[in-house]
């Protein structure tokens, strides 16, 4: 894979359809590592970056913080935990 170069001049990118979403041909300059990125809009722009997964623990907490914690109605219900009666197999 090419070294991307860093550069802040925008360059025109072709538009196309493909199995009926709209794609964006990348120039090389701005190629991306990996194969899946995260894309938002914000204020009328597109965000395109990469998708990074953790690589050691730390980064992974990090990334579990950023989650929205479970609403009560997503808890586990309780359970009636009843002993085992003694059975007679015999």
């Amino acid at each position: 894979m090419p070294v991307p170069i860093p550069t802040s001049r925008p360059r025109e990118a072709k538009l196309f359809r493909k199995d009926g979403s709209q794609a964006v041909r990348i120039p090389v300059e701005f190629e991306l590592p990996g194969d899946r990125v995260l894309i938002r809009r914000e204020a009328g722009k597109l965000i395109i970056e990469p998708v990074t997964n953790p690589t050691n623990i730390i980064e992974l907490l990090a990334e579990w913080r950023k989650v929205a914690p479970l609403a009560p109605a997503d808890q586990f219900p309780e359970i009636e935990d009843t002993a085992a009666k003694p059975e007679d197999i015999f």
